[in-house]
Order: C-alpha cells, then structure tokens, then sequence
C-alpha cells in the first residue's frame, strides 16, 4: 500500500478540515460549561475511564474465559490495543485523536460476561420483549445506567462520541427510515428522540477509525492467543496466503528464533500492514470526495476508513480461520455453552425474585413493575457483571456450576 507521507499527521499541527472540531461540538443532552483546559472530546474520554463500566472490563471475557490464564486478553486489554490503534489512525489523518480514542475506550461497554456468547443467551431469554444488542446497551450505560453526576444519569457526552458509540459500524437507518441491519433496537431510539444522532448518515471520521481499529485489533489478538491456547498452529496460519507471507519474511530473516518472539514478529506486522492499508485507502478516498467538513464526511455515502479490496479478503480469510479453528473449536463451544447455562438461570432465578439482584439501584421499585420493565432491568443486571461475579452468583444460588476451565 501506498500512501501520501507529506499528508500524514505526526500529532502536532492543525487538524485537516474534515476532522471532528473540539471547540465546536453539537453539545450535550444537559448543557455546561466548558473547562479552561480540556477540550469536550477529552473531557468525554476521561469520564468514560472513569466509570464503573470501564472498570468491568477487566473480568470480562473476549475469547478465552479469564480463568484460563493471566496472558490472555480480556474485554478491557482488547479495549485498549483497538484504542492505541484508533489513535494511530486519527493522527495519520489528522484528525481528533481524543474523540478516536473515547469512541473505542467505550464501544464494547455494553459486553455481557462470557463475551457474543453471554450476549446470546441473553437475547435468547430477552426476545420477548425486545431483545439485547451489546450496542444499544453501551448507548444505555452511558446515557442512563451510570450513576456518578449529581445534575444527571449517565455521562452526559457529547453529540459526537454519541454519534460515535451508535454508529461507528456505519448508518443504522436508510434515508426511508428502515434499518440497515434489521430494526434499530428501541433503547437507541428512544434516546434519538431526545437528542437526534442522525441514524442515517455516516458517523465521523474518527469513529470510523476506532471502527476499523477494532478490526485490526482482534484479528491479530485472536490469532496470538489462539496460538498460546494451542488451538492454532504456525501450520495453520498458513492458509491465509497475507500471514504466511509474514511468517516467510520473519523466518527468512531470523531464522531458529524462539517461538514467542516469532509469534511477536509476525503480529506487530500484521498490524503494520493493516494500519497502513486503512491509512493509504483513507487517503484515496478523502483525495476522491475532498470533504470541507466532518458534516461532508457523514454524508459522504460510504466509508471512509477501511480496507483495500485485497486486505479486505484478507480479513475475511482471517476471519473465516479464527471462525473454524478457534470459535467453533469443541472445547471452546463445550466452555460457551456452559457461560449460557449461567446467564440463562442466573435470569430465571432474578425474574422470579428480583430481591436477589441485591446490589442493582433500583432494587425498590423493581419487585412491583409490570414484566416488560422488570425484564430489562434484569437484563441490565446481568449485562453489568463480569464473568466473575456472574460465576460466583451462581454458584449462590445453584447447587452445580458448570466448569468453564
């Protein structure tokens, strides 16, 4: 991949004009004032590492239940290496650096414990009454579930990391008012009603950089634990011709070195190549559209952070591999399917005696709210814990537990 160096951003400079404005945000649900020393974007990251949610993600599952070992990522380890990324990209292209970097510190906070497969369990047992999308829960912990400000619920963020949270994956509306991907889920809807973040057009720049970021984060991150877990082989990197490539430069120049550090070699490139790709289509792309402004970019009519056609098929290769080796693997499934017997009772036993659910801030009023309610405070309850506390509940509650080891 080619790319314009005279172009790129080094950190300092003015932004390009298409980027994210600091000083000049859409605001905030409640308004106030401005800080003398931080721009709204930082001030909106800094509140986001802050919050309980945040902290979660520590005991919460990517790939690899926590138990299995202290190496492995976890949903908080993911969250920053797709922030460090997002970075990366945003002062390549010179564009604001703090709102990349909140949008990916907060895209997964909406994560159940036992990763996709808590989160399907839990709308599985949710469908009746409207189902669970880890992305509408981000949206509901940040605009209402935490509680720390005294003048409102939530963070109160900004207009644009928002904007960034619900639609860093691209618009989830058409211009007709249909969905993208199937209905938008109704918490997203009721807060737009609210504070309209334009469902149909394309988010920032910077969200689309943590979007990718993310990508390129756990493509690689997957593959260096799957090889940890010994559910990858170097043999099988091998059917992916991009990663066999990388393998065949490190080897060719480092011959007989020891496995971990070529395991290191090989992914550091990997996430080169794929930076680099995104930063040279980016570049293409702005050359092409020649956006004034971040609203030029929204309306743009397609992505502009992504993938080459040829990296793209190297994604999905990669993918499909950690797809067939890894995800689908006996052991992982047997694990995965003990981590939806957990959610599954553990919902069961709160919808039938919401006074277990002791430490949830609406304790009081739950016991008497009509199911639907009740449901998704429930639902609230469960998507709060961490693979940890989830465990433990059970095993409170429930005469066997299953192993997730």
């Amino acid at each position: 991949m080619t790319f314009d160096r005279q172009a790129l951003g080094f950190g300092y400079g003015e932004h390009a004009v298409f980027a994210s404005d600091p000083w000049a945000t859409r605001g905030r649900l409640y308004p106030e004032a401005g800080s003398p020393t931080r721009s709204d974007f930082q001030r909106d990251r800094d509140r986001i590492v802050h919050t309980t949610a945040f902290r979660r993600l520590k005991h919460k599952t990517q790939v690899f239940i926590a138990a299995d070992g202290d190496h492995y990522r976890t949903r908080l380890t993911h969250t920053i290496e797709v922030s460090q990324i997002a970075r990366a990209l945003a002062r390549a292209l010179k564009l604001d650096e703090d709102l990349a970097e909140g949008v990916a510190l907060v895209h997964d906070f909406g994560h159940t414990p036992f990763g996709h497969t808590g989160e399907d369990a839990l709308h599985e047992v949710l469908k009746p009454y409207g189902g669970f999308d880890h992305n509408a829960q981000s949206l509901r912990i940040v605009t209402k579930l935490e509680r720390r400000y005294a003048e409102f619920d939530g963070l109160n963020l900004t207009w644009e990391s928002l904007e960034g949270l619900v639609k860093h994956n691209g618009p989830l509306m058409t211009p007709a008012g249909e969905g993208t991907r199937g209905p938008v889920p109704q918490p997203i809807l009721d807060y737009c009603a609210l504070h309209d973040l334009e469902l149909a057009s394309f988010a920032s720049l910077e969200a689309q950089a943590a979007a990718i970021a993310d990508d390129i984060a756990y493509n690689t991150h997957d593959i260096d634990d799957g090889l940890r877990a010994g559910y990858l082989t170097f043999e099988m990197l091998e059917e992916v011709p991009f990663l066999a490539r990388l393998m065949r430069e490190v080897h060719d120049r480092y011959p007989g070195l020891e496995r971990s550090r070529f395991t290191h070699e090989i992914m550091r490139r990997q996430i080169t190549a794929m930076v680099e790709d995104v930063i040279g289509i980016a570049q293409a792309r702005l050359r092409e559209i020649r956006p004034q402004s971040a609203g030029d970019v929204r309306q743009a009519g397609r992505v502009i952070a992504t993938f080459s056609e040829e990296m793209s098929e190297t994604d999905r290769q990669i993918k499909h591999l950690l797809m067939t080796r890894i995800y689908r693997h006996p052991e992982v499934m047997r694990v995965r399917q003990g981590a939806a017997s957990i959610v599954t009772d553990l919902y069961r036993a709160f919808m039938a005696d919401p006074l277990l659910m002791k430490e949830h801030h609406w304790i009081d009023q739950i016991v008497g709210m009509a199911e639907p309610a009740r449901a998704r405070h429930v639902g609230d309850y469960l998507a709060g814990m961490t693979d940890t506390f989830a465990i433990s509940a059970h095993r409170r509650l429930f005469d066997h537990t299953p192993d997730l080891r």
